[in-house]
Parts: C-alpha cells; sequence; structure tokens
C-alpha cells in the first residue's frame, strides 16, 4: 500500500490546523484544485470566514471532521480532474451528496488531510425519455427534484425518503437507500439502470444506457450501487421511472401484535398484489413521542392499541376500483380480528398528514434525546419473535430502557432504536451502553438470520460490526474487490470494508 497514502488516511489528530511542513507539502495540491475547478469552488480552514461546519459534521452530529479542502465540482471532467490530483498527492476523497447519511460515511475524519468532494453543483436533471421510461439526473440532483421532473412528465419515480428534500440521488445510489415503496418498487439498486462513475484512478465509466436488458459481462452497475464511494464516485445515473397511478389510497389501522400485522400484510398481498406499495408499522411508544414533540400533528388510534400501520394502495385503473378493493381488505381484516380500528384517507392531504406522522418519528425521537440507532432487516416471518426475544434481553439488561420500533414490515427493514430510561442523562446513556446494546441487538439479529444493514449502509459506525456479522469468505471477497478498484485506497478510506 502506498505509504504516504496510509499515513494521511489512517493516523487520528486533533482537530487543529495541519503543521506548517504539512501545510507547505499540501496547499500545493489546493492551488491545483482551484485551477481545475475555479477558486470559489475550493473552501479551506485559511478563510476565517469560511465555515465548513455543514460538509464536516454528520446528520446525525455523531463526528465532527475536519477536512483538508471542500471541493464542488460542476461536471464529470472536473470530478475526474480532481481525482487524479488527490491520487497524484496521495490525499484521500470523502465523497459527499446532501450529507444526510446516518452512519457516519460521508464527513471527513480529524485529521485535516482529507479532500471532501461535495457533487451538490451537480444536480441537474440531464434527459426524460418517456417511451423508454427513464430519467438521467447527475449525482448532487436533490431526490425532492427528481420526484417533481417525473411527475412533469406525467411519470412517476418512486423512491420516496424522509429526507427527500435534502438527500441526493448520489447519495440514494451510494448507500442504496429503500424508504416507503420497496415493497413495491424495490430499493435505490433496483431503480438504477446505469451509472456514470469517476473510477479511483480518474477514469470515467459512461454507462448510462438505460437498458433493461445488457449480458455483456460483468454488471459494474450493481457493484457500485451500495458501495457508498468507497470503488468510484457516481456522477449521474439512468433512473426507472413507472406511469402515474390513477389512484393512491392510504389507510391508517390499529392492530393488535406485531403477528396481526404480519398476517395483515399477506392479506394486503392477496388483496392488492402489485397495489400495494407502502406497508409500514409503528410502536405505540414511537406514536407517543410524536405526540409529545410534535403536538400539531393529530396521531389517530395510537393510545389503545400496541402498534399501528400504514398502508397504501396504488391502482392504475381508477379511484373507485381502488376503493374497492381496499374495502374488501379491511372487511377481511376485521373478520379475521387483525385490525381493531382503521381510517382510510379521504383526500391526497390527509394521506400526506398520516405519511407526515409516520415521517415524524425520527424527529421526535431526537427531540426526547439521544439514542441507540439500529437499522436492520429480519425475515418478515420472524419480526415478532425478534421482537418479543430482543426487548425482553434489553429490558433485562437496562431496566426501564424504552423501545422505539418502526419501520417498513412490507420489506422486513425495522429501525429499532434504543432510548435511555427516565431520568437517565441521555448522552451518558450512549456513553456507557452503546456497545453492549449493540451486541445485544446484532447477536440477535444475526440469530434470526438478519441484517445488521437494511437501507443506511455501513459507513464507519458498521464496519467492525461487521466482522462479526458478516461471512469471512464474502469480507474477504470484498477487501479484494475494493484493492482491485482503488488499490491505494484512496476514496472514502474506513468505510464499508477495512483494507
Amino acid at each position: 500500500m502506498n505509504s504516504l497514502l496510509f499515513e494521511i488516511s489512517s493516523i487520528s489528530m486533533p482537530e487543529t490546523a495541519p503543521s506548517a511542513s504539512k501545510a507547505s507539502t499540501l496547499h500545493p495540491l489546493i492551488d491545483t484544485l482551484a485551477e481545475l475547478v475555479g477558486a470559489a469552488h475550493v473552501l479551506t480552514h485559511d478563510d476565517p470566514a469560511t465555515d465548513l461546519s455543514a460538509w464536516e459534521n454528520d446528520w446525525r452530529k455523531r463526528q465532527q471532521g475536519r477536512a483538508l479542502a471542500v471541493v464542488r465540482p460542476g461536471c464529470t471532467e472536473e470530478v475526474a480532474a480532481v481525482v487524479r490530483a488527490c491520487a497524484a498527492a496521495g490525499v484521500s476523497i470523502v465523497p459527499q451528496g446532501g450529507n444526510t447519511g446516518l452512519v457516519v460515511g460521508s464527513v471527513p475524519d480529524t485529521s485535516g488531510t482529507q479532500v471532501v468532494l461535495s457533487l451538490q453543483r451537480m444536480n441537474a436533471v440531464r434527459h426524460i425519455d418517456s417511451a423508454n421510461l427513464t430519467l438521467v439526473a447527475e449525482a448532487g440532483c436533490i431526490l425532492h427534484n427528481v420526484q417533481q421532473a417525473a411527475e412533469q412528465a406525467g411519470l412517476l419515480f418512486p423512491l420516496s425518503l424522509a429526507a427527500e428534500g435534502s438527500c441526493t440521488i448520489g447519495g440514494n445510489l451510494a448507500c442504496n437507500a429503500g424508504g416507503t415503496q420497496v415493497v413495491r418498487y424495490g430499493n435505490s439498486r433496483e431503480l438504477c439502470l446505469g451509472l456514470e462513475v469517476v473510477t479511483a484512478q480518474g477514469e470515467v465509466w459512461h454507462g448510462l444506457s438505460g437498458l433493461r436488458k445488457d449480458n455483456t459481462g460483468y454488471d459494474l452497475r450493481h457493484l457500485f450501487v451500495g458501495s457508498e464511494g468507497t470503488l468510484g464516485i457516481i456522477t449521474a445515473a439512468s433512473l426507472r421511472l413507472y406511469p402515474q397511478p390513477a389512484a393512491q389510497l392510504t389507510a391508517w389501522a390499529a392492530v393488535p401484535s406485531l403477528e396481526a400485522a404480519v398476517a395483515l400484510l399477506g392479506l394486503a398481498h392477496r388483496h392488492l398484489g402489485a397495489g400495494l406499495t407502502g406497508f409500514e408499522v409503528m410502536s405505540q411508544f414511537a406514536l407517543g413521542l410524536v405526540h409529545t414533540h410534535c403536538p400539531h400533528l393529530r396521531v389517530p388510534l395510537w393510545q389503545d392499541t400496541p402498534w399501528c400501520v400504514l398502508l397504501e394502495n396504488s391502482d392504475l385503473e381508477s379511484e373507485e376500483h381502488a376503493r374497492t378493493r381496499f374495502e374488501h381488505l379491511l372487511e377481511a381484516a376485521f373478520a379475521d380480528n387483525l385490525v381493531s380500528d382503521a381510517v382510510v384517507a379521504e383526500s391526497l392531504a390527509q394521506a400526506a398528514q398520516l405519511w407526515h406522522i409516520r415521517e415524524s418519528i425520527p424527529l421526535a425521537q431526537a427531540q426526547e434525546g439521544l439514542n441507540i440507532k439500529h437499522d436492520i432487516s429480519i425475515p418478515i416471518s420472524s419480526i415478532p419473535a425478534f421482537v418479543a426475544h430482543t426487548d425482553a434481553l434489553l429490558a433485562q439488561a437496562i431496566p426501564g430502557v424504552r423501545l422505539v420500533n418502526f419501520g417498513h414490515l412490507g420489506d422486513g427493514n425495522l429501525h429499532y432504536n434504543v432510548q435511555a430510561p427516565v431520568g437517565m442523562d441521555a448522552t451518558t446513556f450512549l456513553r456507557e451502553q452503546e456497545d453492549h446494546v449493540n451486541h445485544l441487538v446484532y447477536a440477535a439479529v444475526s440469530q434470526f438470520k438478519g441484517s445488521i444493514s437494511a437501507e443506511h449502509g455501513v459507513g464507519s459506525l458498521k464496519v467492525d460490526h461487521l466482522i462479526q456479522h458478516k461471512s469471512p469468505v464474502a469480507l474477504n471477497l470484498m477487501a479484494r474487490i475494493k484493492l482491485a478498484l482503488d488499490p491505494h485506497n484512496t476514496l472514502n478510506p474506513g468505510r464499508v470494508v477495512r483494507v
């Protein structure tokens, strides 16, 4: 491994400016970067008026890094030139989109020696092909803007997340983001037909064909999606579009147990088929936090039931057809005692309000205090047993612990979060209990044959846990791929897999 790169990417230093000798070595790189992208788009700590915190702090405030510079290229050719310059200088790069990630995978370390490469200026929708049902967007394009561009063309881009107003397409693909409609449309990976990628050597792979069938060798697209910027830098993507549904109906149902929620999901599949686009589950405590911290939101049915379910039916035929199928589903659910009460949104505004309640759970939890987050997936049939088992383990280990359990039951993805007991300082709880809680939860995930990361990625927070919970053969293959594509460990070192 290149010795200079190893020094730069591996040594943790206090959050102070580099020494004079280091600064004199690295400033020529900054001058080069300014020539490549324009001085206005290279931000450093040399200017006291420049605040880099938006690029150096992760969204959850778990880590505050320090960058040598933040570089904001405006096109793919500039990205490639920046990568070549950093590689020549032996300086590692941290690619960054909207910086909304939850696993500390898109901010620099504290050494002051890494370049943050922000894709935010590359935010154009380049092309929409309505006949091919594809849209080409640059990596810095905000997800909501992609959704709107598709809608203006009379089409649907179905990826939907709570952070859709600030997260970017490049970040979504880098982490293989999921969201609320995976049950019908799949993760980001399934919504991507092609990529444009800058390699660790500064070459550009032009793979934006938008073809649904291409059997000419390895599918490189799938390799880069989910790699979190460790194998290459996504600069644009060809995205799969769908026809707009004729009607979307949303229902909120109270269910007596997780077992009933799983049975209701099966019933929904039988009654709605491909029309079932979302199926979310929320615990009473999670909804109670929304009731407490977001009093302007009127949370329905939550006080008299341990769980609530939010489900969505998209119909290509008509609203009448959609409503008839929804009514038949709910009638069957009541008859089987799977639902104790339910409300169906009578307008798009009411539906949006129900989804807003669901999406406000993370914000309400943050207002309650620091917490330990888990983004896990479990086989759907095993989720009730997993929750009962793990709840009991945590209650025994930490009396009074509070569990904020919610997520995408339709695809087996739970956000199984752990809140400090009432009266315990949240910072102290996090410091003293996080390792123990993670050990218990991840051991249970493995016992139930699940995954410790469903849609948030690995980043740096889970990279060491991966060693214990992923096949050694798989880890070895991942490390070999990393070294083959990025032999000098230039791209986002220390994330996803250690080499």
